[in-house]
């Protein structure tokens, strides 16, 4: 029988923690600071590329987290987080991040409330983000380099500051590992769904039918996904990363292909070989490449309230270009698995549906990742056409 998460996902009382956050405080910096509320934009051509011969088709609105101070959604969390840790006279951040989102954000705050920050971001990560990198830089943070990705940062994050206790604040961008971060990590982003449900009534005078959002660890698609679970109506989409598809290995669909285990203080769904020792993830959107998925978007699987798909690297490069194109919006490459799953849910859908995709973050940090895959696209195409040694050449430099 597969075990409930219940336990582990539905504990409330963070009591005092919670109280140290002062909501007017906090409501203003997110207003002054971070710029929220965000828009809920309607993509009319977006809209309209999904419309069938007779002009039928979704209506599709984005979340537009991307516009967010640093880039994502990964603020609002830090903010918050940030704030605690000053009030309980924690002056020193230990975090880690993936596609350097977080890392940005926890920097950018850790500047404007005069605290030190500490970064742990894997070597390979660092290659392939140097926008981020440089960014937190010149925000102040310090931004020390592990062996491997996301998956090694977050545990050197925990060993960093376990060893410092009486100082330190481990400030997870992530809705994984013990409670009560998972709790505090959804709650805090859970802002975007309060938004959206009183956006959607201003837009509409309704509730949205059906909610998107990519899935790494979960914490954007829980700060959408949390204010609605009551609505049973409202369809709640999670999309993971297939990577180079979901048969080859390599990919970051914990949820479609991964098994119950422990992870950093909490149960869910890991990608684990039989012996139950954690696989790497892969996809080419980084911020996805985690291992395990947090134990409320677990909990959502197991009762059926939350569904969850995935989609290649190659999906999300196409979305990533469709909405470049048609809307004039340059979407995170984690952002971009959501809007790729468009194109098999939209044909399914009734005319009219008001669709919400959580635009989780901006894709100028992956502009050059995009723009060397179509090299490399090109590069290949020239090899199997020519057969030159010339273009072999080019492969091989497009690759690297």
């Amino acid at each position: 029988m597969m075990p409930s998460f219940r336990c582990s996902t539905m504990l409330i009382g963070l009591g005092s923690h919670f109280e140290l956050v002062r909501e007017e405080e906090l409501g203003t910096a997110l207003r002054d600071y971070v710029g929220r509320e965000t828009a809920l934009y309607y993509a009319e051509r977006l809209s309209e590329h999904y419309k069938d011969k007779d002009g039928y088709g979704p209506e599709i609105y984005i979340k537009r987290e991307d516009l967010n101070h640093g880039g994502a959604h990964k603020i609002n969390n830090a903010l918050a987080q940030a704030m605690l840790a000053k009030r309980m006279g924690r002056m020193s951040i230990v975090t880690a991040t993936g596609a350097g989102q977080h890392g940005v954000a926890a920097a950018a705050v850790c500047a404007k409330l005069g605290l030190s920050c500490t970064v742990i971001m894997g070597r390979l990560d660092i290659e392939r983000q140097p926008t981020n990198v440089r960014l937190m830089k010149l925000l102040g943070a310090l931004v020390k380099p592990v062996d491997g990705n996301y998956k090694d940062a977050s545990s050197e994050a925990v060993r960093e500051w376990v060893g410092n206790l009486d100082t330190s604040y481990h400030m997870p961008g992530s809705v994984i590992g013990p409670h009560p971060c998972p709790t505090m990590v959804r709650e805090f982003q859970s802002v975007i769904g309060k938004e959206v449900r009183k956006q959607a009534m201003e837009k509409w005078g309704g509730k949205p039918d059906v909610l998107v959002a990519c899935v790494g660890s979960g914490s954007n698609a829980m700060g959408l996904f949390h204010e609605f679970i009551e609505d049973e109506e409202v369809r709640l989409v999670g999309v993971e990363a297939a990577g180079f598809g979901l048969e080859t290995g390599y990919h970051s669909a914990t949820l479609s292909r991964g098994e119950v285990g422990v992870y950093h203080g909490s149960m869910s769904y890991l990608l684990q070989d039989d012996e139950g020792q954690i696989v790497g993830p892969y996809s080419i959107g980084v911020g996805l490449e985690c291992p395990g998925v947090g134990p409320e978007l677990s909990y959502l699987k197991d009762n059926g309230r939350a569904e969850f798909h995935a989609v290649t690297d190659e999906e999300a490069l196409h979305a990533y270009k469709r909405l470049c194109r048609l809307e004039g919006i340059f979407p995170a490459l984690e952002a971009s698995h959501a809007l790729a799953a468009l194109e098999k849910l939209c044909p399914n859908l009734p005319h009219g549906t008001k669709v919400v995709v959580n635009c989780s973050g901006r894709g100028d940090k992956d502009a050059a990742t995009v723009q060397k895959l179509d090299q490399l696209r090109l590069s290949t195409a020239m090899v199997r056409e020519n057969n030159t040694s010339n273009s072999s050449k080019q492969l091989q430099t497009a690759i690297h």
